[in-house]
């Protein structure tokens, strides 16, 4: 993701949006977060309907603009266990305890 399109997409957002500020700016932290870590390591972190409301207010898909694993990835705590799970999305689910986490290690 290029900062043109990141432009566009936030200029996009503020445009449409109507609600509480705080909403909006945790979405936009989310795609910048995300361009960093990963549309695969966010779906560890937040929940789906998170990630879908943050992916209307953004009008964008997380899966379809972002890379799968991002250069900080690694940083990830969730990401790390589910790298060793052989189901992700049951990861994703929580059908695989202890592993969805917001952590961030150093």
């Amino acid at each position: 993701m290029n900062q043109q399109d990141t432009k566009k997409i936030i200029d996009t957002a503020i445009k449409n949006f109507k609600g509480q500020l705080p909403t909006l700016e945790t979405a936009i932290g989310a795609l910048f977060v995300g361009d960093k870590l990963g549309w695969k390591p966010l779906y560890l972190i937040h929940d789906k309907t998170t990630l879908a409301k943050y992916e209307k207010i953004l009008g964008i898909k997380f899966r379809d603009i972002l890379e799968p694993e991002g250069v900080w990835a690694h940083k990830s705590v969730a990401w790390n266990l589910a790298k060793k799970v052989s189901n992700y999305w049951k990861a994703v689910k929580g059908e695989i305890p202890d592993i969805r986490t917001p952590q961030i290690t150093k």
